[in-house]
């Protein structure tokens, strides 16, 4: 249901250019809206007389169990929400000089209700502080599950009535201006909108008549259909401007050229601003008390006043053993090194904008250009001398040596940084000017927005160079990653620069934790090896004195329930060709006596091609593998197949292994294919790897095993969905009970019933 009120609009100040990787964009859902809605907004900081906001907290919580018919309470469940309500009972919000903050880490075992504890508890004193809530999850089912179930239904038994919203990132939606354009008969727009050359011609590559498919459509015409039926939609009202709300999802190449970006904003100086699909959005988001946002949005507002501060609100991150992989990919970056067509375009739109706008560039960007160029392809030639003295592979990832890049290479990698710092500084003057002269007189509003966008379109290729030659550059201890990836996978031979900080847990306490005053990171796993010692290392919460611990087991009896089987090989899992087959020989006996559900999880494709080769007819009609159609329409075959009495066995890989809800006989059996280390090849933990040995520590026991723990709890937990499920886990990989890091991991496992099964 809709509601009525007052819009209160939140507008920020941030750098036109500069910034994080991603903005977010909010998504209102207005769906608890009773009519004795409270008449106040959240005044971040404001604090009620009364103290007593722990108590005030369980209460809700009580009231929610006693009045949400079929719900109980668990004694786990009840303790999550006291643990959390004492821990932030007592923190400070808004200014303060030396303020108490909390960080309460709670591990949840499946079925103890996480989610019910904290959002009962967090939302109730969110509302007596008059401040919000911002709930971060690492992925969409569980926010769908946040929006569609479980806020609906604390919402219909609270007694105070608040709002909720889902944050988005600001790409999912259009801009009006660009679509406008383009769906025009306006040339120019074809020169702003469009992406790199060589991306757009491998694009439209046309096939020929021999390998064109009936589904083959001109991406031309493809792009021109699909901005005349979004154009057509958005005048007629029939669509809002959301891409997720579209019948059909436009390829991604023909989105992002209408999608709206920060960089190409001019936001209230926009002639399209008072009807942006965005800025609605998140003008509408200010009457929310409650936001459910992602780890990587939640990252990548910092500073930015999209989301609320970090300071004046309360913070839950669900999914939290995601946080510290999500901060190293925020805070990495890349270069391409192979397409620079765009730096031909670089100066000349600059001039073109400048001209139009009267403004007197103070660089010669047409020279600066040039040399950026130059020094790009320098450093390209050398790099793709160095691979090739390395390999006659085209497709190849090389990582530097504690981050040590060769001498030859530093030189033109700082000319790189002034050449892109110095046109970066122009773009920015340039854009700052438009925004000005939009601002001082309206009837130039249009012009300048239109031309701010031609600018935006090169900002990103910018910064990316800026920032990933900054850390080629940098000598910092612990040193970055720094490596090479040339690949073919475009069809075109390319090179990029990569570089990522390598220890998470240092980024989250400089950029989260020095702000955050009141956090609950919950997750069903965050211990390993049966400590969360990893957990506080990887996320830079160790010996912090705010910080408390609490683990609720699960309420199921995993030991009458379930069984953990340890299927010994023959062949050393290390020998992994002779153990695959050794593997894929056992698997396929087990599956043929599958008499409803179950799921195999595989450690890479290649493994998991090899069991698929291997399956003789009838096992075919049985098996589903990932990738072979959507996620939903695979598990809907599933579901269907296990509903009408025949048996239905799905072949999946690590995204298969965590949030995957198959209870009853959808899943009466989880294979576990291996161990699930990771891939030994990933630079970055090979950085990291490398430096803590070089500083005599022992990455494999202190990271690889404890990393691995938590994956084999996440695969593990796939089996036992509900109090009255009985399941089985298989696994093959014989060091579970052989080996000593093996013993270690099954020491964070539930308490199944472990047997031994011999080699066949």
């Amino acid at each position: 249901m809709g509601c009525k009120g007052s819009k209160v609009r939140i507008l920020s100040h941030r750098p036109q250019f500069k910034g994080l990787k991603s903005v977010v964009a909010f998504q209102p859902f207005f769906v608890s809206c009773p009519r004795n809605r409270p008449k106040f907004l959240p005044v971040a900081g404001a604090q009620l007389a009364d103290p007593g906001f722990a108590d005030l907290a369980l209460a809700a919580f009580d009231q929610v169990v006693s009045n949400t018919p079929g719900f109980r309470s668990r004694d786990g469940q009840r303790a999550m929400a006291e643990r959390i309500a004492r821990a932030l009972d007592a923190i400070d919000l808004g200014e303060h000089a030396d303020p108490q903050r909390a960080v309460a880490v709670i591990q949840a075992g499946t079925g103890v209700g996480k989610s019910a504890a904290y959002l009962a508890t967090t939302v109730a004193m969110a509302l007596a502080r008059r401040t919000r809530v911002v709930v971060s999850t690492a992925t969409v089912a569980l926010q769908e599950q946040l929006m569609n179930k479980d806020l609906p239904a604390l919402a219909s038994v609270m007694d105070t009535p608040f709002v909720y919203a889902l944050a988005k990132g600001r790409g999912r939606y259009v801009c009006k201006l660009k679509l406008e354009r383009l769906v025009g008969s306006d040339a120019e727009a074809i020169d702003m909108f469009e992406g790199d050359d060589e991306a757009l011609a491998v694009a439209q590559a046309r096939p020929t008549q021999a390998f064109k498919s009936a589904a083959w459509q001109d991406p031309v015409e493809r792009r021109e259909k699909l901005y005349d039926t979004l154009a057509s939609g958005l005048a007629t009202g029939k669509w809002d401007g959301d891409r997720d709300s579209l019948a059909e999802q436009p390829e991604p190449s023909d989105w992002s050229t209408v999608a709206a970006e920060r960089h190409t904003c001019t936001a209230r100086h926009c002639p399209r601003f008072s009807s942006c699909s965005y800025y609605q959005a998140r003008m509408q988001l200010a009457q929310a008390q409650v936001i459910v946002a992602n780890h990587d949005l939640v990252l990548a507002s910092l500073g930015m006043k999209a989301l609320p501060d970090l300071d004046n609100c309360l913070v839950v991150f669900d999914e939290a053993h995601h946080l510290p992989a999500v901060a190293l990919g925020q805070f990495s970056s890349a270069m391409d090194l192979s397409g620079l067509r765009w730096l031909d375009k670089f100066p000349k739109v600059l001039t073109e904008v400048a001209e139009k706008a009267g403004f007197a560039l103070v660089q010669d960007v047409t020279t600066l250009a040039q040399q950026l160029k130059t020094a790009m392809l320098d450093a390209s030639r050398l790099a793709m001398e160095f691979l090739r003295g390395l390999t006659s592979s085209y497709d190849l990832v090389h990582r530097f040596p504690s981050g040590e890049v060769p001498e030859a290479m530093l030189a033109p990698f700082t000319l790189i940084h002034g050449h892109a710092a110095a046109l970066s500084d122009a773009l920015e003057a340039l854009g700052a000017e438009l925004k000005s002269r939009a601002k001082e007189d309206p009837s130039q509003a249009t012009q300048c927005a239109t031309q701010y966008a031609r600018l935006g379109q090169l900002a990103p290729r910018i910064n990316a160079v800026v920032a990933t030659s900054t850390m080629w550059l940098s000598t910092t201890e612990p040193p970055l990653a720094k490596w090479l990836k040339s690949d073919t996978s475009s069809g075109l031979v390319s090179l990029s620069a990569h570089a990522c900080p390598i220890v998470p847990g240092d980024l989250l306490a400089q950029h989260v934790w020095r702000q955050a005053r009141a956090v609950v990171l919950t997750s069903a796993s965050l211990t390993t090896c049966g400590s969360f010692d990893f957990f506080l290392a990887e996320t830079g919460l160790t010996d912090l004195p705010h910080v408390s611990t609490l683990a609720v087991d699960s309420p199921f009896d995993y030991r009458t329930q379930g069984q953990l089987i340890v299927a010994d090989t023959t062949a050393d899992p290390k020998n992994v060709e002779a153990y695959t087959r050794d593997m894929v020989a056992a698997l396929l006996a087990d599956l043929r006596a599958v008499p409803h559900g179950a799921l195999v999880l595989f450690t890479s494709k290649v493994q998991m091609q090899a069991a698929v080769q291997a399956l003789d007819a009838r096992l075919l009609d049985v098996v589903l593998v990932q990738g072979q159609m959507a996620r939903a329409k695979l598990l809907n075959i599933h579901q269907a197949r296990v509903e009408a009495g025949r048996p239905s066995v799905i072949f999946g890989l690590q995204s298969f292994g965590e949030g995957l809800d198959l209870p009853g006989d959808l899943c009466e059996t989880v294979f576990i294919a291996k161990l699930p280390f990771s891939p030994p090849s990933d630079p970055v933990e090979e950085a990291r790897a490398e430096w803590l040995k070089r500083s005599g520590r022992d990455p494999f026991n202190e990271l690889v095993v404890p990393a691995t723990g938590i994956k084999l709890l996440q695969w593990t937990g796939r089996a036992i969905r509900s109090e009255t499920d009985q399941a089985r886990v298989i696994c093959y990989d014989k060091r579970l009970l052989s080996a000593a890091y093996g013993r270690r991991m099954l020491q964070g496992l539930p308490p199944y019933a472990v047997s031994r099964r011999s080699a066949r």
